[in-house]
């Protein structure tokens, strides 16, 4: 044999070896949407995605509780040339070789009510200071200091999150239940495409087949002069045509496999026969109720109303920034100092501190006034936008589902319409053999029977997209007349 043949069955037995190795999964429009929904990687994503709106929550609600932090420095040594005043009053450069050390302990609370800070603090302080021969220890201990800091007329931004950051969270929750609503929706146009790609190509398999035979019959009724040469060479161009369509539909299905294998999460050694769906529900949907559960549910809702909040938050940070502001700082404590630790936590003695700082802006030229006059317009356009978004989405839900409630009549007419095209092709055919219709009326009728066939896959997609798109819209079950769920809990783990 010589090296070419060997090459041809090399490649031969390798094609059938990967053909027998790949596992055949026969699937349903259900299990392919289910499949989507527990191992796509636009589930795994979305999962992702979901965590990390949770742990932004979950940073949020713990800065809303007391910290406790301890802060310690052990040791900061010195030695150094340093200037110090005498007692005298005179100043004088003395070289010194000194030791701190400190250890505190601080619990801290954020107030959302009124945006200022409450505190504990315990602190102890040690000094050494190094001689030729000694060594003089000193510690200050603070036991306890109690204190509060507010800003009197300042923007409050605890009072904000307080209102925003739980609202983010339910509506990181519905986006995520909307998401897996669109991965629904995908694996449905998936499916359909695919499903296409399997019935072009029975379909062009069935058309070669066929007008391999009707052309070689045309030959013979050339020969003894029943149809002209026109008409042959109309039948040769069907056939050519015919099989240059079923290169290309083998071409395409490999395509659509390959895009849902990657949609679904499968490598190459899974094979994927699609189960078509025969009909469809005869489910109506009442628009007054779609509206109703779509502005209860949809995350777009909880947007809209987070992003009138944060407008209206803006304009009142503008506000407190362009006027006069005072800062108060008050704390009370005990105190004291000695040559011995024991010593420094006796006979603590009062320690009060107290400090307003005031902020006024004299001349900003026009600064303060611009940015809060910037902070009106925004919201007004906020507002606009939310209101023609509400009204655009009404509309939207009321035309989704008068499409949908109309398709299930849609794809009747199909299913109705490929069974009488198939019978019109047929009669055809016979009709051609026996000689009494030309090759173009045959031809009419094939094109007619084929486009009738993708119709119909047509018409059960865009049943099934409108479907998944009210779902998605409204996360409403109308099947089964409930809220859509998602395991949260479950995603978290």
């Amino acid at each position: 044999m010589n090296i070419i043949g060997i090459t041809f069955l090399i490649i031969y037995i390798s094609i059938c070896f990967s053909a027998f190795s790949q596992e055949l999964k026969n699937l349903t429009l259900d299990e392919v949407i289910n499949l989507a929904k527990e191992q796509s990687p636009d589930a795994i994503l979305s999962k992702h995605v979901f965590r990390n709106s949770y742990w932004e929550y979950r940073t949020y609600k713990a800065s809303q509780k007391p910290s406790l932090d301890l802060n310690a420095t052990l040791p900061e040594f010195n030695r150094s040339i340093s200037k110090i005043t005498m007692n005298d009053g005179s100043d004088a450069f003395i070289a010194r070789r000194l030791a701190n050390y400190s250890m505190g302990l601080a619990l801290t609370q954020n107030v959302s009510l009124t945006g200022g800070r409450f505190f504990i603090n315990s602190d102890l302080n040690r000094i050494d200071v190094f001689t030729d021969s000694t060594v003089n220890s000193q510690y200050l201990s603070t036991p306890i200091s109690i204190g509060f800091m507010q800003p009197v007329f300042g923007f409050n931004s605890y009072r904000w999150e307080k209102k925003i950051e739980p609202l983010k969270y339910e509506e990181a929750k519905k986006e995520y239940a909307s998401t897996i609503e669109e991965i629904s929706l995908k694996a449905v146009n998936y499916f359909f495409d695919l499903a296409l790609a399997q019935m072009n190509l029975n379909t062009a398999q069935l058309n070669y087949s066929n007008n391999d035979t009707l052309y070689k019959m045309a030959q013979g009724r050339y020969n003894i002069g029943t149809i002209a040469q026109n008409e042959l060479l109309q039948m040769e161009l069907n056939f050519l045509q015919s099989g240059a369509s079923l290169n290309e539909s083998k071409l395409d299905l490999e395509v659509k496999k390959f895009k849902l294998r990657s949609f679904l999460g499968f490598n190459e050694n899974v094979d994927l026969q699609l189960i078509v769906p025969s009909d469809v529900n005869k489910l109506q949907i009442d628009v007054a109720k779609a509206k109703e559960v779509a502005i209860e549910n949809n995350p777009q809702m909880l947007l809209y109303k987070r992003q009138l909040i944060e407008a209206e938050r803006d304009v009142a940070k503008a506000k407190t920034e362009n006027r006069f502001n005072a800062n108060l700082y008050a704390s009370f404590g005990l105190t004291q100092s000695a040559y011995s630790l024991q010593k420094a936590y006796e006979n603590g003695q009062d320690q009060q501190k107290v400090t307003v700082g005031i902020q006024v802006p004299v001349v900003d030229w026009g600064l303060g006034k611009g940015k809060y006059k910037m902070a009106i317009s925004s919201q007004e356009v906020v507002k606009t936008r939310v209101e023609q978004a509400l009204t655009d989405f009404e509309q939207d839900i009321f035309l989704k589902v008068m499409q949908f409630n109309m398709q299930n009549e849609n794809v009747i007419i199909a299913a109705k319409s490929d069974t009488v095209a198939q019978m019109r092709y047929d009669i055809s055919k016979q009709r051609f053999y026996i000689g009494k219709i030309n090759v173009t009326d045959l031809t009419i009728a094939l094109t007619e029977k084929d486009g009738a066939k993708r119709s119909y896959i047509s018409e059960l997609r865009n049943y099934w997209n409108y479907y998944y798109t009210i779902r998605k819209q409204t996360l409403y079950d109308f099947e089964k007349n409930q809220q859509i769920e998602v395991d949260t809990e479950g995603v978290l783990k």
